[in-house]
């Protein structure tokens, strides 16, 4: 017999009011008196709608309020139950032998074909073959990027404690593995968050999703839909919005996005990522720039400091964190040493961009042009030492050369970067600044480099750096 729901909810609803919530009580309450374990399901099932956390102990209690303050310090590695579970899946599919002679030669071409297709801008059609070659060389890195965005998001109060995330284009788990065990805290019960997170993901890539992310940790609720994005309807606003490196995928990206704004609540945040390499990372501040123009608000961590101007340069922009470790599948499959590198990913490179609808910006103030330069009038200053305050919009790019980075400050149609020629005690929060970060720089040297039809600011001992 079904369990009366509204009267596990009503009870619920009292004892949370008096104190911790034990299942077995609430059993004495209900109908029929069902098994605790029924309730204790029930319980988790409408933990966002009755505001519950559980407890180690088995015990409801009121879950944490206000924003979500996670611990993080980094991601080294991909968990190794995931690589675990994905090795299970290969064999499970292939043997125990995946890795070698021919099997593993497909694989291989699997993994060149997909980056081949994804670098040439061409859809990839997903079967189970290919949603798990997909695993093994994205699973990782995904799921670092997807945690070190969070965790950004979370350090800015944009994260609730009680958040509803809708992931779209989920692939085969990676995001939602790293969303929810940024989730999976280890607390005072009486401060622990709580997930409802849904997933869009219409390919056989869902297949692999599902083993992966399984139930998910307590207090987290999952619930995949197998839909094309464009058909997805939902009944309930989210907090949080992730396109996981699909718009790519997307025939009409803008408008998808846009659509999706919509389902967001009046506090919510949409975010759009993209692998850092040079198509990809540009089509999608274009994407970026093009919701702007209809209205949406850019919160970061592109700028724009100066009143009704917007950025036109061709903007290649990613942040980039420390390798991870290899997983196990990759080394398992990269064999000898002249095989590595097709199938060896472990750099953590991504493009993202943080839209809102209430005009909130990470960075809120307008710049004067009586106190410093604007980059987009750059080709008068050219020869002169300037002051200016920018964002950080990347880490270093040299290979050999001065310390280089992009920074902007949402004026500019070209290019602009800060080179690094001589750093001092009081420059070196060029270099230490985090991606995103506003610097003031207090006498640049501005040139031109025909080279690259870019400006550079030189740094130098006669430069001063501070991070604003």
């Amino acid at each position: 017999m079904p369990v009366d729901r509204d009267a596990v909810r009503d009870t619920a609803k009292y004892l949370r009011q008096v104190r911790p919530i034990d299942p077995a009580e609430v059993s004495e309450y209900v109908p029929d008196q069902p098994d605790p374990r029924v309730i204790q399901q029930v319980l988790r099932e409408q933990a966002m709608d009755l505001g519950l956390a559980e407890g180690a102990d088995g015990l409801f209690r009121p879950a944490a309020t206000g924003p979500f303050r996670p611990d993080f310090d980094g991601v080294d590695w991909l968990p190794k139950k995931y690589e675990s579970q994905l090795e299970s899946l290969l064999v499970e599919r292939y043997g125990p032998e995946w890795h070698q002679g021919e099997t593993g030669a497909k694989i291989r071409e699997r993994i060149d074909r997909l980056k081949a297709d994804y670098f040439d801008g061409r859809s990839v059609q997903y079967d189970r073959d290919v949603a798990l070659a997909y695993a093994i060389y994205h699973l990782a890195d995904y799921y670092a990027s997807t945690q070190y965005i969070l965790a950004t998001l979370a350090q800015d109060g944009l994260v609730p404690s009680q958040a509803s995330v809708l992931d779209v284009g989920a692939g085969v788990g990676g995001p939602a593995l790293a969303i929810a065990d940024l989730f999976d805290v280890d607390r005072d019960p009486t401060e622990l968050p709580i997930l409802d997170y849904h997933a869009i993901e219409p390919s056989p890539a869902a297949a692999v999703f599902e083993s992966l992310l399984g139930d998910g940790p307590r207090n987290v609720t999952t619930e995949l839909h197998r839909q094309p994005a464009e058909q997805f309807d939902p009944a309930d606003s989210f907090d949080l919005i992730f396109f996981n490196n699909v718009l790519s995928e997307l025939e009409t990206p803008v408008e998808t996005a846009e659509r999706y704004l919509e389902f967001l609540t009046e506090s919510g945040t949409l975010v759009l990522t993209a692998p850092a390499d040079r198509n990809t990372s540009i089509q999608l501040r274009r994407v970026e720039r093009n919701l702007e123009t209809r209205g949406e608000t850019v919160y970061g961590p592109t700028v724009r400091l100066w009143p009704d101007e917007r950025p036109t340069d061709t903007c290649w922009s990613f942040d980039q964190r420390p390798d991870i470790d290899v997983p196990s599948v990759q080394a398992a499959l990269a064999g000898e040493a002249d095989r590595a590198a097709p199938v060896q990913n472990t750099s953590v490179k991504f493009s993202y961009s943080v839209l809102r609808r209430d005009g909130k910006r990470r960075y809120d103030f307008a710049l004067d042009r009586s106190n410093v330069a604007k980059l987009g009038d750059m080709e008068a200053h050219v020869g002169s030492r300037i002051d200016l305050v920018v964002g950080k919009l990347s880490g270093d790019l040299s290979e050999d050369g001065h310390p280089l980075y992009k920074i902007s400050d949402g004026s500019e149609s070209v290019s602009h970067f800060a080179v690094l020629v001589n750093e001092t005690e009081l420059n070196q929060d060029l270099s230490t600044a985090e991606y995103g970060d506003i610097i003031q720089i207090t006498g640049g040297l501005a040139l031109f480099n025909e080279d690259e039809a870019a400006y550079n600011i030189v740094v130098d001992e006669e430069t001063i750096i501070d991070r604003a």
